[in-house]
């Protein structure tokens, strides 16, 4: 099954009230970074081999899901775009300051503590993040605030510039249901637009500073 909903936005811009949204909406399952997890061991096997350039074979990355938003796919986003040429994308956004921050108390030091987590699979998926985020995707200073916001805003531009209008939304998760099913073609629910994994729920999930 092709992937119909292709999200370019960087983690941390509430891609997985977004993940959850998309299930909620029909366009699940919907594939993030918490995917890569002990209970999906070939999901961590998969992106070596992505981030290593040896595999590129998105039907089979994606098999058994209909969309995708956050890291790892976000970094492959124009391939995956050209790929899946019926797939609409969102590109998730937010303040840029307050991303930085964000990045700044979850990602990034769960990246630096790669090779000292608690665990064998939690080391591994840092290492593989490591390459995906810091490295090709921050050119592998992903601490420097200044830096990380200006890669964050080209990142967004490029996108906006790449992605005919028509196939894009351009998205922040604090709008709600509406401009985002009106952008799908779906009802919008009776229900709640979903809103978690903040920055203290990462950070209590994957035992940062522990």
């Amino acid at each position: 099954m092709p992937l119909q909903v292709i999200g370019a936005g960087f983690g941390r811009t509430g891609t997985n009230s977004l993940k959850l949204a998309l299930n909620e909406l029909g366009f699940g399952p919907c594939h993030h970074m918490f995917e890569v997890s002990d209970e999906n061991p070939d999901q961590i096997t998969i992106w070596d081999a992505v981030a290593d350039g040896s595999l590129r074979d998105w039907d089979r990355v994606f098999t058994g899901f209909q969309s995708q938003v956050d890291w790892p796919g976000c970094r492959y986003w124009q391939e995956l775009a050209d790929h899946f040429p019926d797939a609409k994308i969102i590109l998730s956004v937010r303040d840029p300051d307050a991303w930085v921050r964000s990045f700044l108390s979850t990602i990034a030091p769960y990246i630096a503590k790669r090779g000292h987590h608690g665990d064998e699979h939690r080391n591994h998926k840092a290492d593989m993040a490591y390459k995906i985020i810091a490295d090709q995707t921050f050119g592998g200073d992903f601490t420097t605030p200044a830096h990380l916001k200006q890669v964050y805003l080209d990142h967004i531009a490029t996108v906006q510039a790449t992605i005919p209008a028509a196939r894009l939304l351009t998205y922040d998760v604090r709008e709600g249901w509406n401009p985002l099913c009106t952008f799908l073609g779906v009802p919008i629910p009776d229900t709640p637009f979903p809103n978690t994994n903040s920055s203290k729920e990462f950070q209590e999930t994957t035992e940062i500073g522990k």
